[in-house]
């Protein structure tokens, strides 16, 4: 149900939260792809020492950006280290004598840290000295407008409230 903005209503408006996170990142990844420049580097890094190789997503480095831009979004202000404990895994601890329970692994920092750079060179984030990053009105701004395109191109019964 829209509302009629003749009446003097606002039609309301779509936020990151009223849409699924995965379309959305799919979304946001493919406005990013465009905006920001995967590094040399990374086809042959690892997202962190639990993996025993580097991703094979075709649009690894805009979808990660997506999912970090989101992220602060929801989190924000958030530093560079819970984020990499947000994106780490569980490393085999297991060795040639005896078998040991996983152990956790953070995720790379670098990786993280190069990619709000980039996010912050597009003025979507910016630093809180002290509190770590947080997304700008140009990043919100982004986020509700990808996710009221989403919210119109989702053909899903149960999202049909919030249109």
């Amino acid at each position: 149900m829209l509302l009629n903005a003749a009446d003097g209503n606002h039609t309301p408006m779509a936020t990151m939260y009223d849409v699924p996170a995965d379309d959305l990142i799919e979304a946001l990844a493919d406005d990013l792809a465009d905006r920001l420049e995967e590094p040399d580097w990374a086809k042959f890094a690892k997202t962190g020492v639990d993996n025993e190789l580097p991703p094979e997503q075709e649009d690894f480095w805009a979808t990660r950006a997506a999912s970090l831009l989101r992220k602060v979004a929801d989190r924000g202000p958030v530093g560079v280290e819970r984020l990499s404990t947000e994106y780490g895994g569980a490393k085999d601890g297991s060795n040639r004598y005896q078998v040991a329970p996983d152990k956790r692994a953070d995720g790379s920092k670098n990786l993280i840290r190069t990619i709000l750079q980039q996010l912050e060179e597009e003025d979507l984030v910016e630093t809180a000295e002290g509190e770590g990053r947080r997304v700008t009105a140009d990043g919100q701004s982004l986020l509700d407008d990808t996710a009221g395109a989403v919210l119109e191109d989702l053909d899903r019964p149960e999202l049909e409230r919030y249109a």
